[in-house]
């Protein structure tokens, strides 16, 4: 999933989009966010890449 990262007032700023609400792995969510797993970036700190893990979900 197309994912932008960028630091701005030394706050890291991670824009993802939405998708459809689908089950979880275990069921018990809905997702509508995520990396599939850990998503190395082009954001640089102290000159090594951000990595970022990410899953948005709802309780349905």
């Amino acid at each position: 999933m197309p994912m932008t990262v960028a630091i701005k007032n030394n706050k890291l700023i991670i824009e993802i989009d939405l998708e459809k609400p689908t089950p979880s792995a275990s069921g018990k969510t809905l997702v509508v966010a995520s990396t599939r797993g850990n998503a190395v970036t082009d954001v640089l700190v102290d000159g090594k890449p951000v990595t970022i893990g990410l899953n948005a979900y709802i309780k349905p």
